[in-house]
């Protein structure tokens, strides 16, 4: 009896190890790949100061643009939470939206090599933040998962495992709709 006894508790102790040791390794993963969004984060920051100042160079009476979108990258740079982060990345998409239909009224801004350049690398950018984006709530739902589910979640919460945020946008309502393509041809 004292045995049976003695092997449940030992199997008990090791299913609190193993279950301690998977929330820990999910946690650290969810670490890491913020820190991979952080990279593209910082990646955007440092081309935006070009951009601007290549826009600038051609549109100099659009003052009010150009410090927007300083103020904005200031703000995505200095928020420290994952709440602070998606709402200062709205703020700053939007206001990049605004410089490049700046862009659009010069032609010959449009036309600069050095201009389209930062034009692609700032694409890239935002597509490998997506994906990081992609990654980072990935990696926190399956840890939020395993977090939550019974009989881990008794011992998450006896070491203090907490949920993790998703990292969310917060968009607008016209920017969630589908684009419409229209391949007619209009007569005239």
């Amino acid at each position: 009896m004292w045995i049976v006894l003695g092997l449940l508790v030992l199997l008990g102790l090791l299913y609190v190890i193993v279950a301690y040791n998977s929330l820990v390794t999910l946690r650290l993963r969810v670490k890491n790949a913020w820190a991979q969004v952080d990279v593209q984060l910082k990646r955007r920051y440092d081309l935006i100061p070009n951009l601007v100042a290549t826009v600038k160079k051609y549109a100099e009476h659009e003052q009010e643009t150009f410090r927007h979108v300083t103020e904005a990258r200031a703000k995505a740079m200095q928020a420290a939470t994952t709440d602070g982060q998606a709402g200062a990345e709205t703020e700053l998409t939007a206001s990049l939206r605004t410089l490049f239909a700046v862009a659009e009224n010069y032609p010959e801004l449009k036309a600069d090599a050095n201009f389209r350049q930062l034009q692609q690398e700032l694409s890239d950018t935002e597509s490998k933040i997506a994906f990081a984006r992609q990654f980072y709530n990935d990696t926190v739902q399956k840890y939020n998962t395993r977090r939550q589910i019974f009989p881990v979640n008794l011992i998450a919460g006896s070491f203090g495992f907490k949920e993790e945020k998703f990292f969310t946008l917060d968009l607008q309502a016209e920017e969630r709709e589908a684009v419409v393509v229209d391949f007619t041809e209009k007569k005239k």
